[in-house]
């Protein structure tokens, strides 16, 4: 028999509400995504600088290889930690752009990056563990981790540390932390980790006993003369986590991989059983594909450095001068507090005046994000002219 909600001995007047774990801050991007896309269901016209994706579908080689795959597989599920055929490729992909050799047994894909940290972070910390990341970075991370009941610990890095953690910030905590998260080229700043200061922190981490996390996402997107380096040429103990969503243009796809510590390995691959059983087969058998398209790819990202220096160029004239150094990603990092004290208002004011839908800085730094806007690149040069121009105009 069904007893109704209140009929339980001792209820709690709240016992249908969401759980305290389950009341994570919004990803105000996707908040910003939805009113550009109401404006555009209204007739208006948007121009989409606020999410971080590319504009251009997947390469070639992966859509034939996927329509191959619908035509003559079954599509079923895969071993948890992924396509045998996938691994040994991904594997082949650090020998070939980092010189690195990794075991395809430590290689798990993932549905998307996302399901990697989930995966991680359970793998690696208890229940009320430390973990530090610096701020501004990407929400999800402090979200992801805070749904997980572990708590996370904000670095304040500023334009003095390229906004990328340092060892100084991390010995200056009051309490010791058991994880750091490290994003190398950096969402939203774009800054990279020269590879000294990445042995720096791996090796503060080894010595501390401290769990290092590598978000390696947007290697291959990058404008220097230095590649971005792997935290696998340094360290067998993080947790190493890429996808295929940016430099393999591949989002809605829903694929990445996490290079596991050996240690970690069967605690992965026991919780993916249980939490995805597999990552979804027609992107897994797509993106195997995908590590031949690199001069399509390499293609996409001259777009992005063109866009980069367009809006370097331009965005100063709408009084957008204090930009963080895009060393990598698509997105420009703009501290606006000569313009606005409230980041949120000042993108909305932006998106209804102009059309043009911009990121508060909120949603990467809840302390000093609202003075700071994020900007992506990742569209077509068109569409980085005619937003710059808007922005000039509106400025006068």
């Amino acid at each position: 028999m069904h007893r109704k909600p209140n009929s339980q001995p001792n209820a709690r007047p709240d016992c249908w509400d969401a759980a305290a774990r389950g009341k994570v801050a919004p990803f105000i991007v996707m908040e910003v995504l939805r009113a550009a896309n109401e404006r555009q269901a209204a007739g208006g016209d948007v121009l989409h600088l606020e999410v971080g994706q590319p504009s251009t579908p997947a390469p070639r080689g992966v859509l034939a290889t996927a329509k191959l795959a619908l035509e003559t597989d079954k599509i079923g599920y895969t071993d948890a930690l992924g396509l045998p055929a996938l691994r040994g490729a991904i594997a082949r992909w650090y020998r070939q752009k980092h010189g690195v050799t990794v075991d395809p047994a430590r290689i798990a894909v993932t549905t998307g990056s996302s399901g990697a940290f989930i995966l991680g972070f359970l793998a690696a910390f208890e229940a009320g563990d430390r973990v530090a990341l610096a701020a501004p970075g990407y929400p999800a991370y402090r979200n992801i981790l805070r749904a997980l009941d572990i708590e996370p610990v904000e670095l304040p890095a500023g334009s003095e540390t390229r906004f990328q953690p340092t060892v100084d910030l991390l010995e200056a905590l009051d309490r010791p932390v058991r994880g750091l998260i490290v994003a190398s080229p950096s969402n939203p700043a774009g800054t990279m980790l020269a590879p000294a200061e990445l042995r720096r922190l791996s090796d503060w981490c080894e010595a501390k006993g401290v769990r290092l996390i590598s978000d390696e996402i947007y290697h291959g997107i990058e404008y220097g003369t230095v590649a971005s380096a792997t935290a696998l040429s340094i360290t067998d103990r993080a947790l190493v986590v890429n996808s295929f969503s940016k430099y393999f243009s591949m989002t809605g796809w829903r694929l990445g991989w996490m290079v596991v510590p050996p240690e970690l390995v069967r605690s992965v691959e026991c919780l993916a059983q249980n939490l995805y059983i597999s990552p979804p087969t027609l992107s897994q058998a797509a993106a195997i594909a995908a590590f031949d398209c690199v001069d399509e790819l390499e293609g996409h990202v001259t777009r992005y450095r063109h866009n980069r220096d367009l809006l370097l160029n331009e965005l100063p004239k709408a009084g957008l001068s204090k930009l963080a150094p895009a060393d990598g990603a698509f997105y420009l990092y703009a501290d606006v507090s000569d313009l606005t004290d409230d980041s949120e208002d000042f993108c909305r004011r932006i998106l209804h005046d102009t059309g043009v839908a911009i990121t508060p800085g909120i949603d990467f730094d809840t302390t000093r994000g609202r003075r700071f806007v994020r900007l992506s690149f990742a569209g077509s040069e068109a569409e980085m002219a005619e937003a710059a121009r808007r922005l000039i105009a509106w400025r006068r």
